[in-house]
C-alpha cells in the first residue's frame, strides 16, 4: 500500500492489524479495497489519524482500540466495518461481540457485511449506529474465470474448498468426510488451507495467485462452514467461475443466489451433487457477485469521500 507520506496528507486513514498473504477474508478484502481506492487517488494511511485525514475506517476488533482513540478527533467521519457476530461463528462469546459494540460508540456509520450478519446482530440486542450492507468482493485481478478448465460431464466432477481458519464450524469434518467417502470414478476433492482434520487430498494454505489457479482448475467449490457472515473464500470461487454447493447457513444463501444449492445436512451432498452436474451451465451463468469497483464505490459513499479524487 502507498503511504500517504511524512507531512500527513492522507484522505483515509484504515485501522487494521494487516498480515501478509496467505491470510483471512478481513485482510484479503480491505488489501484489495485499498489498492482499489489508492487507484483512484485516494491517499491512505494505517493506524494513524494526519491533520488533512477526512475519514477513518476501523476493522471489527483487530486493530488498537486505545491508539484509535488517542488519533479520533472532530471533523473525522468515522467507519466502523463489522462482521460476525463473532460468538455466533466461533460458538461461544467471550464478550468480543460486547467489546466491537463498545466500540461502535464512536462510530458515524457502521458497515456489515451480509444482511445476514445485520440482523443476527439485531437478534441479540446489538443496535450499531447507522448501518449499511456492503459485502466483500475478490481483486479481480487475481480471481477471475478467464483461462477456467472447461466442464465436462464425461470425467470425474472437481469439487475443491479452501479455509483459512482451522475453527472446527470452518466445515473441516464435512470436507473429511467427504475426501473419505466420495466415488473417486466419478467425483474428485481437493481441499486447500488450514483444518484441525486429518483431510486426505489436501495443501497448506497457498497464496493467493496460486489459490485463483487451483479455483479455475475445478468445477463446483464446496462450503461447509456454519454462520459464516461474508466468506471471502465463497466470493473468490464464485469470481473464478465456480457454482457453490453451500451449507445453509450464515451469509451463504444471500452470497451465492441461484449459482449454487445449498444443504442443511451432510447426508444431503451426494444427491445435490448429482444435481449440479445435471444443471452446471445454469447455475454458473446465475453467478452474479459484485465487482470490487462496486464495493469502492459504496464504501467511498459511507465514508463521504469524493469519489473523484
Amino acid at each position: 500500500m502507498r503511504a500517504a507520506g511524512r507531512q500527513g496528507n492522507a484522505d483515509l486513514a484504515i485501522f487494521h492489524e494487516f498480515a501478509p498473504p496467505p491470510s483471512g477474508g478481513g485482510n484479503q478484502f480491505l488489501v484489495a479495497l485499498s489498492g482499489e481506492l489508492e487507484r483512484r487517488g485516494v491517499r491512505i494511511e494505517r493506524n494513524v489519524i494526519s491533520s488533512t485525514t477526512r475519514a477513518c475506517l476501523f476493522n471489527s476488533f483487530n486493530f488498537d482500540f486505545a491508539r484509535l482513540g488517542r488519533f479520533a478527533r472532530d471533523g473525522v467521519h468515522m467507519v466502523h466495518r463489522v462482521d460476525g457476530p463473532v460468538g455466533v461463528y466461533r460458538g461461544f462469546d467471550d464478550g468480543t461481540d460486547a467489546r466491537i459494540a463498545a466500540i461502535n460508540r464512536i462510530a458515524d456509520a457502521t458497515v456489515f457485511q451480509s444482511r445476514y450478519s445485520l440482523e443476527k446482530h439485531r437478534e441479540l440486542g446489538y443496535e450499531l449506529v447507522d448501518p449499511h450492507v456492503i459485502t466483500n468482493a475478490p481483486d479481480p485481478r487475481i480471481f477471475h474465470a478467464d483461462g477456467r478448465a472447461p466442464f465436462s460431464r464425461d470425467r470425474p466432477l472437481r469439487l475443491i474448498a479452501s479455509s483459512w481458519s482451522d475453527n472446527p464450524r470452518k466445515g473441516g469434518a464435512t470436507y473429511r468426510r467427504l475426501a473419505e467417502t466420495l466415488d473417486q470414478t466419478r467425483f474428485e476433492f481437493l481441499f486447500v488451507g488450514r483444518t484441525r482434520e486429518p483431510v486426505p487430498n489436501s495443501l497448506p494454505p497457498v497464496p493467493s495467485e496460486r489459490l485463483a489457479e487451483l479455483l479455475r482448475g475445478y468445477d463446483v467449490y464446496v462450503a461447509a462452514s456454519e454462520d459464516d457472515p461474508c466468506s471471502n473464500a465463497v466470493l473468490e470461487a464464485l469470481a473464478c467461475g465456480l457454482p457453490v454447493l453451500y451449507r445453509e447457513s450464515g451469509g451463504h444463501p444471500e452470497l451465492v443466489g441461484n449459482a449454487g444449492l445449498g444443504f442443511a445436512d451432510d447426508d444431503d451432498i451426494p444427491a445435490l451433487l448429482e444435481r449440479l452436474i445435471e444443471e452446471y451451465e445454469q447455475r454458473r451463468a446465475a453467478i452474479a457477485i459484485p465487482t470490487l469497483a462496486n464495493v469502492a464505490d459504496r464504501y467511498i459513499d459511507v465514508l463521504e469521500l469524493d469519489a473523484d479524487r
